[in-house]
């Protein structure tokens, strides 16, 4: 546990081997050996690593996942994000869900929904079929805007995770922990992105892809689901018209704010509907683009966020499970700060 831990707070604290060894006064293969379990520091070296890395000394021994199973989704390959990025991400999300199941050990496997089906549904060249299905398997309505995406899917089963993490090239990542789907969004995006991210994820997740599908292809082609599933081609023709000459008026923040997307993916949706010209479509992209829109966007939403992790931290707390410092160290704040948060009226009602 101790190499595990040394490993994940060395990534967070964006060191090298050897900067941390320069800090510690050791060589770089001494810490390399304390990170692979070869060999053991002793307690003055684990004092002196905890100070470096900003962490108590019994951070190096907790254990959050270890025993859980987990497979994480490929990264795509034209990611910029270096292998040190992609290791310390895999490790917060196992580090998050392996909180998460510390909860569910405490009160029991019924906390949870029961395990979605997934990997289950094989895609239609229709991008609109696709998006439909999506909306038929997750029992919502077949048109008009989808609600609260992330309570919805955790209501259904999935696990969700939002990481904060600087890069922009990483908007988010799927896999499974135990069995169960997750997906991982970056919290640094505004609220629609993250919108089209879980969307993204669940198109991944959800259809069966062939293994002969090139990576960029499948982008596409999951890009196009999230697309028709957050705004469905008959709710654009109503909203939009059946052929529209102007892009840029109010109306379409209205019907962005309504459904929960970005005016570039109420542009592309569209174009895809023949509703505007390709001209207009790229006459857009242009004057968003000056007015800093293709990187900031400003967001017209709120952001939505996981519940199921601090809903179950105040329970497990409620009931007298855990400790309100167990509760906080689950949540990552100090105590006093879980019992603002905790206690909203400033105290527990019992019967």
């Amino acid at each position: 546990m101790f190499s595990k831990n040394l490993r994940y707070f060395r990534l967070k604290k964006r060191l090298s081997l050897q900067e941390l060894a320069d800090q510690a006064g050791c060589t770089r293969m001494a810490i390399s050996n304390y990170e692979s379990g070869n060999r053991k520091p002793d307690m003055a070296m684990v004092k002196k690593l905890a100070d470096i890395l900003g962490v108590r000394v019994i951070d190096f021994i907790q254990t959050h996942g270890e025993s859980l199973s987990f497979q994480h989704g490929e990264f795509r390959k034209t990611t910029s994000l270096k292998k040190n990025d992609i290791e310390l991400i895999q490790a917060d999300t196992e580090d998050y869900f392996g909180r998460l199941y510390t909860l569910v050990d405490v009160l029991g496997e019924g906390v949870l929904p029961e395990k979605p089906v997934f990997n289950s549904l094989f895609p239609d060249e229709d991008a609109e079929k696709n998006g439909l299905r999506l909306r038929q398997y997750l029992k919502i309505d077949e048109t008009g805007p989808v609600g609260n995406l992330i309570q919805i899917l955790e209501n259904k089963g999935f696990l969700l995770c939002g990481l904060d993490v600087e890069n922009s090239s990483f908007s988010g990542l799927n896999g499974t922990v135990e069995g169960r789907p997750y997906i991982v969004f970056n919290t640094n995006m505004n609220a629609e992105r993250i919108r089209f991210t879980v969307a993204h994820e669940l198109a991944h997740l959800m259809f069966k892809w062939p293994d002969t599908l090139e990576t960029s292809e499948e982008e596409k082609k999951v890009n196009e689901i999230a697309g028709a599933f957050l705004f469905p081609q008959s709710d654009a023709i109503r909203e939009l018209g059946p052929k529209r000459k102007g892009i840029f008026s109010r109306d379409i923040i209205m019907i962005c704010q309504e459904y929960g997307i970005s005016t570039y993916a109420l542009v592309k949706r569209a174009r895809q509907a023949e509703i505007i010209s390709e001209k207009l479509e790229k006459d857009f992209y242009i004057r968003a683009a000056k007015h800093g829109w293709k990187k900031n966007e400003p967001s017209r939403i709120e952001k939505e966020t996981p519940t199921i992790l601090p809903s179950l931290v105040y329970r497990a707390v409620c009931e007298s499970e855990i400790s309100a410092q167990k509760g906080a160290e689950l949540l990552n704040m100090s105590t006093q700060e879980f019992m603002n948060e905790y206690l909203p009226f400033g105290e527990v009602l019992y019967e």
